[in-house]
């Protein structure tokens, strides 16, 4: 049986090695390692341009927006942060168009930390541009474990029951939900961290990071919706 082709959103930035520096696609491994352990072919999408979406959603079986820099609010109408990290209006552009093509297709989709925020506001939504403003702390933006409350009903439910341990750094929130995603994930202050897109066969989206785990039920979830 052959392998269904899972793309991962990456970054293209300059890097070295040798006596080089040249701009390359550059993703964490442990996507690419997530994807193969749960039985699929991972694929790096290069955002090079919107207008290559939709070719892309033709030809997988998949797709996992990946984390990443905080998306640039002027996207959702707010002021742009300054404390957030320089914006990267190729990435942004085209992996909007990635996620509004794939929830056109139906393809299966998993959003990851960045990636869910991607797909919130490519379905209308908007964000918390600095997350410590509104809640009056920074334990979000910590690289320490917390529990996660999950609805049972939902799909993530489902995949994961009612609770989870997750690592989750981050310093944007989703503040309002896009249309036709139900929050389905909170942390203990309410703030979202879990969504699910209602008549999508697939399309969930994590505030945490299921790649860097031993926990792939995620990932493995994907690759079933994946499958023909």
């Amino acid at each position: 049986m052959s392998r269904p082709l899972i793309g991962v959103t990456a970054y293209l930035e300059a890097a070295r090695w040798g006596d080089w520096v040249k701009e390359a696609v550059l993703s964490p491994a442990s996507y690419a390692r997530a994807v193969e352990k749960a039985g699929g072919a991972p694929v790096l999408l290069p955002p090079l341009g919107p207008g290559g979406a939709g070719a892309y959603v033709r030809g997988l079986s998949g797709v996992i927006l990946a984390d990443g820099g905080e998306l640039d609010p002027t996207l959702y109408g707010a002021a742009r942060e300054d404390r957030a990290g320089a914006p990267q209006p190729h990435r942004d552009r085209f992996e909007l168009a990635l996620a509004r093509a794939a929830v056109r297709s139906g393809l299966p989709l998993l959003a990851v930390g960045r990636g869910m925020h991607v797909l919130n506001v490519a379905q209308g939504g908007d964000l918390i541009p600095w997350l410590p403003d509104v809640v009056g702390h920074d334990r979000h933006a910590t690289p320490g474990t917390h529990l996660v409350q999950i609805g049972l009903s939902s799909g993530l439910g489902r995949v994961l029951g009612d609770r989870v341990e997750v690592t989750a750094p981050h310093r944007q929130a989703i503040r309002r939900l896009g249309t036709g995603l139900l929050a389905v994930a909170w942390a203990d202050d309410q703030i979202v961290e879990g969504v699910e897109l209602q008549g999508h066969r697939f399309c969930l989206g994590v505030q945490w990071h299921p790649e860097r785990t031993g926990d792939n039920r995620l990932v493995e979830a994907l690759l079933e919706a994946a499958r023909p």
